[in-house]
């Protein structure tokens, strides 16, 4: 199972991290940001899978496809954000992963003003 696979390189990373973070830590944020990068790497296929299902329900369901994107990009934006934010906190810098979430809380915001603003004519078009 690739569950195995990630936690043992997680675990295995981390391990190898701690002890390089003694001696050289800057080192051992690049070795973290590295084993990251792997294991998104890692995920990357199944993740692109499941954009690929949803497209083809949303395709069925004659869906809007542009909410379907939308959706995907508020995905994207938060797991990168998250990501980036961790990162930052593990090299101490709270406030900077602080300003990486808000960011991307504006920009989910952004996006997700033309579906409410679609929603709010369909609504609107409801009432006599």
């Amino acid at each position: 199972m690739e569950i195995f696979k990630i936690v043992a390189l997680g675990v295995v990373s981390s391990i190898i991290i701690l002890v390089v973070k003694k001696e050289r830590p800057e080192l051992a944020l690049l070795l973290s940001l590295v084993v990251g990068l792997v294991l998104f790497a890692f995920v990357l296929d199944r993740i692109v899978t499941v954009f690929q299902v949803f497209r083809n329900l949303a395709r069925g369901a004659q869906v809007n496809l542009i909410f379907i994107d939308t959706i995907f990009k508020v995905m994207g934006i938060a797991y990168l954000a998250e990501f980036g934010s961790q990162i930052c906190r593990d090299a101490g810098e709270g406030v900077v992963a602080s300003k990486i979430e808000l960011g991307a809380k504006v920009l989910i915001m952004v996006l997700a003003l033309p579906i409410f603003l679609s929603l709010l004519e369909s609504l609107l078009g409801l009432l006599p």
